[in-house]
């Protein structure tokens, strides 16, 4: 299938596509004419890497989960499942660290709201 076929199926667009396929994410062939064609297997490769990259992950950590998706061998699971709980970390820290700067925010905007109603009190 063609790049706008895959576009159209997945809702990814083209250029994501080209991105895709620029990191090593998605394989595609070239006709003589330069245009890529892809595997029928692509959507759903596609697909599991929307789903990723949704999750807040990158290109690059994204590019070494995908080998467990095109292999069953124990060291391959066992390096994705490595890179996935080592995300799943970061992304708390991450989380966490929101929550923080949410809760500050919070106290700067109560301390504001008390302030703003003293001045029209006054």
């Amino acid at each position: 299938m063609r790049i706008g076929e895959l576009a159209a199926l997945t809702g990814v667009s083209p250029r994501s596509l080209r991105y895709y396929e620029q990191q090593g994410l998605v394989h595609s062939t070239r006709s003589v004419g330069g245009q890529r064609h892809y595997a029928p297997t692509e959507p759903a490769r596609v697909e599991i890497i929307r789903r990723l990259f949704d999750a807040g992950l990158s290109s690059k950590v994204i590019a070494r989960l995908l080998p467990c998706v095109d292999s069953d061998t124990r060291e391959v699971a066992e390096d994705a499942f490595t890179t996935m709980v080592g995300e799943r970390g970061r992304l708390t820290a991450e989380i966490e660290r929101l929550v923080e700067a949410r809760a500050a925010l919070d106290e700067l905007i109560d301390v504001n709201t008390r302030y703003r109603q003293g001045i029209g009190a006054a």
